[in-house]
């Protein structure tokens, strides 16, 4: 008997008001897509790992992306972001910012997975300072942090990078600090250590 080979993918709610929301179609389909066989996963980058048939991958993407859910590669790769709920509004949190941002970043293959945090406001919900980016929404601008670590003995907050980013350059900048990381992280160097390593000031020089 030769087993089906499997893969995971990782799948996620669009970036919305409320939160990581799933609806009783969406998990239904998730559940019928992936057999009764399969593992799913909850992760804490708010995203299912979803054990597939390798050769049904990308049939199955297409099947759950046409249901409103996103799918990414899972493993070491940009998640996608970590939104808070937006309670302040969508306006007024920048919830289609957000959503640029996501569309942006989300499932870039990277050294070790990359964990990016919006808030639409200092309350910060997403908790984005335990991010390995954080973006926090100020008024009209936004401040970036980078190097959080939620976890083990050394968790830590992660250090402000740089403060009153446009929201025309948001996306740029964000951009800019992960093509770095690509570029000179050492083996599957974690981007807490990275950040450590070059230094905050040679990365405020990136975020120019």
């Amino acid at each position: 008997m030769v087993l089906e080979e499997t893969t995971k993918i990782a799948v996620s709610p669009a970036v919305q008001i409320g939160g990581s929301l799933f609806t009783p179609e969406q998990l239904a389909k998730i559940g019928a897509m992936s057999g009764t066989d399969a593992k799913i996963e909850m992760t804490t980058f708010k995203q299912l790992y979803v054990e597939v048939p390798l050769e049904r991958r990308d049939a199955i993407k297409g099947e759950l992306e046409r249901y409103g859910l996103e799918v990414y590669p899972a493993g070491f790769a940009t998640k996608s972001l970590i939104a808070c709920n937006f309670c302040k509004g969508a306006e007024e949190a920048g919830l289609e910012t957000a959503r640029r941002l996501n569309k942006a970043i989300a499932g870039i293959e990277t050294p070790a997975p990359l964990r990016i945090g919006y808030a639409g406001c200092a309350l910060g919900t997403s908790e984005p300072l335990l991010k390995d980016i954080g973006v926090i929404k100020m008024r009209d601008t936004f401040d970036i942090y980078v190097g959080g670590e939620p976890k083990g003995l050394k968790a830590s907050l992660a250090k402000l990078l740089v403060s009153g980013v446009a929201e025309d350059r948001l996306v740029p900048v964000i951009i800019a600090i992960i093509d770095f990381y690509k570029a000179n992280a050492k083996g599957k160097e974690k981007f807490g250590k990275f950040v450590n390593r070059v230094t905050l000031e040679r990365l405020q020089q990136i975020a120019g």
